[in-house]
């Protein structure tokens, strides 16, 4: 019994050596100085250094949209799945993590036996036809000293994991905010589309009641006529595309919030305008893209995943130590156990890998060439996350410059239909130049509404891109 303290002191001095394998060291993040741009001329909103809002939803000002997101993040599925998936990683770790401890049980058993009638004589001297009592009970404990630090690097591996499978979650609540917000702009962008189509179809209408009062006045032709009819029901043939696709959107919004179809129909079915970005659209500071991003974050942590695997690796070379203890009791009397029947056990084993095969070189190897992958991969993503944001600031000008256009476009249109009208009614053009007039107006208003649109989309893109919306939500969505 003196020799446990020795043991155990010389278990926790070998077990506080240093660990093999590389320490993982954070990555250059290649952060850019700057990612504004000039100004651009008709641009109404532009994007600032200022803080992100996590909710950058909100910045539309419209309640209905937060209250999409709102419940989103509670009933999607796919953010409950990648919960899940979350909880067993972190289980993983639990059980990985245990390794370090010692493994310490209890074992006791109380009998009535008897041997058999060959003759058998057990210790007491009692031949096989005489039954007896058989009692047993200790606490035994195990340790494997860490010597090389096999047990820690695969526990910094495990919570590196833990974190990435974080990262991915968050991912999805990234992804998952961003669609419900693309689904209810592009939901109301066919809306605003239907109104567009309904105001053509006055117009139509119009016309054709003009063409039926000049053709029973003897002045507009029968070929009039059919034409104005004509594009009466080419404009109400577009209804049934548009009601379909906003059908499919309000149910695209239904699914994301773990809702049945026609779930939001009564919700929103009625006609709402497209939401108007603000002037000002914080970024946050260029630096902070990769503490944001969740996809750059789980490849860190993927990364330093695989540093840590090559110590485990490179610590199966090596011996591995193992304390053994036990004391107990076994007597041929139930109960009490008495002190003279006691017993112990106490030692240690050794494991030394003399002959693998090539199986812990090889293994060696592939730790190390999937580290080398994973920082591939890191940098990957890096570069991705940047040309992902340059791009929506892009696009986010060009679209709002576009949208100038075509309300000029629209104006001059009008005022062109308007002029064809006249000029029709007084005889100096023919019907022809009405109708190419209005086709005309019904296309570039479609571009507009296309137009304003993808300006509000283009804030959704912008802030996927920048990783923003999980921030004090992921907690809210891991449930």
């Amino acid at each position: 019994m003196k020799a446990l303290p020795f043991l155990l002191c010389s278990g926790l001095a070998l077990g506080g050596c240093s660990m093999l394998g590389p320490d993982f060291v954070a990555p250059d993040r290649g952060a850019e100085e700057r990612w504004e741009r000039p100004a651009e001329p008709g641009v109404y909103s532009r994007p600032t250094l200022q803080p992100l809002d996590p909710q950058w939803w909100k910045l539309f000002d419209d309640p209905l949209l937060s209250s999409l997101q709102e419940r989103a993040m509670a009933g999607n599925l796919d953010l409950r799945t990648a919960s899940a998936r979350l909880r067993q990683s972190r289980a993983i770790f639990q059980t990985l993590s245990g390794e370090a401890l010692p493994e310490v049980g209890a074992n006791a058993f109380v009998q009535r036996q008897r041997n058999s009638n060959s003759g058998r004589v057990d210790q007491s001297g009692r031949e096989g036809k005489e039954a007896y009592n058989h009692g047993y009970a200790s606490l035994d404990a195990t340790w494997e000293m860490d010597f090389w630090g096999r047990v820690g690097r695969q526990i910094e591996s495990a919570e590196a994991s833990v974190e990435a499978s974080e990262e991915l979650r968050r991912s999805v609540l990234v992804l998952i905010l961003a669609d419900t917000a693309s689904h209810y702009i592009r939901l109301r962008g066919e809306q605003a589309f239907e109104a567009v189509i309904r105001d053509n179809l006055e117009i139509a209408r119009r016309n054709l009641e003009l063409t039926g009062i000049r053709f029973d006045n003897g002045v507009a032709t029968r070929l009039e006529v059919a034409q104005a009819e004509a594009e009466v029901a080419t404009v109400e043939a577009r209804l049934p595309a548009t009601r379909e696709r906003q059908a499919r959107l309000i149910n695209a919004l239904s699914f994301l919030l773990g809702a049945g179809p026609n779930a939001l129909r009564a919700e929103l079915q009625a006609s709402r305008d497209i939401p108007v970005p603000p002037k000002a659209v914080p970024l946050g500071l260029p630096s902070e893209l990769a503490l944001r991003r969740p996809d750059i974050r789980a490849a860190e942590a993927r990364l330093h995943a695989a540093t840590a695997s090559i110590g485990v690796a490179q610590a199966d070379f090596y011996p591995r130590i193992t304390l053994n203890g036990g004391f107990g009791f076994e007597s041929s009397q139930f109960l009490p156990f008495e002190w003279q029947n006691r017993l112990f056990l106490l030692g240690s084993s050794l494991y030394l890998p003399i002959f693998e095969g090539g199986r812990l070189k090889g293994r060696l190897a592939l730790r190390e060439a999937e580290q080398q992958e994973a920082a591939v991969a890191y940098r990957h993503t890096v570069l991705k996350a940047w040309h992902e944001v340059d791009d929506a600031l892009t696009d986010y000008g060009t679209r709002q410059q576009r949208r100038v256009k075509l309300n000029e476009a629209v104006r001059q249109n009008e005022e062109v239909l308007g002029n064809a009208r006249q000029q029709y009614l007084a005889g100096t053009v023919d019907f022809l130049n009405v109708l190419g007039a209005q086709r005309e107006l019904l296309s570039v208003e479609e571009q507009r509404v296309r137009s304003d649109e993808a300006v509000a989309l283009g804030i959704v893109d912008l802030y996927r891109a920048l990783g923003g919306g999980w921030e004090g939500q992921e907690e809210r969505a891991s449930r």
